[in-house]
């Protein structure tokens, strides 16, 4: 046999295969991309898992991954088990930033997740990430400035900066020389920006109403818990958040 004529015979067996595997692979990413959308995070999660044991760098699988890392990790009990799920987050994050530092995504989940770990860290750990936190969400604008999720990451930092304890506060000056700006009228501008941009997140509301309470505005407070009440629920974490908001509204009556 030919040189060609082997050529040509070894295409015939391998065209189709390899036509097969990219359908499948193809497949994979349509369902993992389904669940997604519909908010079955758990499933989801572990198509796209699937789907970077064979392509490592595809981008949306990695920043997908670790935003869901971090939204189901956040829902741990076990502070290990979140811290776990918090630092693989971290990690997909890092990778996406690899294969792409110039998208907004990948600037948003890095914010996120860093986010979340500073949650359950320490004063001085929590006032470090600060920083980064920040820069990561408005790296996130900076590259589109319609991502609701970017505005709300940057309105609860400032949430969070804004009431830091006097330990946290301690820390800052000490080791870093004092804390960023940040201020709850900020809070509410870049959370109710991200209510402009998708009014459909419960999250956002919930969080709204955390800075109106903050500020002692009561009245505005209860409308906001209200107006998430109204919505229906879409993620998992829903239900509990109006729980919070039925609370919170009890609270301020």
């Amino acid at each position: 046999m030919t040189r060609k004529l082997f050529l040509f015979a070894v295409g015939l067996f391998v065209i189709p295969f390899l036509s097969v595997a990219q359908s499948a692979q193809h497949s994979l990413e349509q369902r993992a991309d389904s669940l997604y959308d519909h908010y079955k995070e758990t499933q989801a999660l572990d198509l796209y898992n699937q789907i970077l044991k064979k392509q490592p760098e595809n981008y949306k699988a990695l920043w997908r991954a670790s935003f869901l890392y971090s939204r189901i990790g956040n829902r741990r009990q076990d502070k290990d088990q979140q811290k776990i799920y918090f630092n693989r987050a971290i990690d997909l994050a890092k990778q996406a930033l690899n294969v792409d530092s110039t998208d907004t995504q990948s600037n948003f989940v890095m914010a996120v997740a860093m986010g979340r770990k500073a949650l359950i860290s320490g004063a001085k750990a929590r006032v470090a990430a600060s920083r980064d936190i920040k820069r990561y969400a408005e790296r996130a604008i900076k590259f589109d400035s319609t991502n609701a999720g970017a505005w709300h990451v940057l309105g609860r930092w400032h949430l969070k900066v804004a009431n830091l304890s006097w330990i946290e506060r301690m820390a800052a000056n000490t080791l870093f020389g004092g804390i960023p700006d940040a201020s709850n009228k900020k809070a509410e501008e870049y959370i109710k920006k991200a209510i402009r941009l998708n009014n459909k997140y419960i999250l956002y509301y919930h969080d709204l109403a955390r800075v109106y309470k903050e500020m002692g505005h009561d009245q505005e407070a209860i409308s906001a818990c209200r107006s998430a009440l109204n919505l229906p629920n879409l993620t998992p974490d829903d239900p509990q958040l109006k729980k919070e908001c039925n609370e919170m509204i009890n609270d301020l009556n």
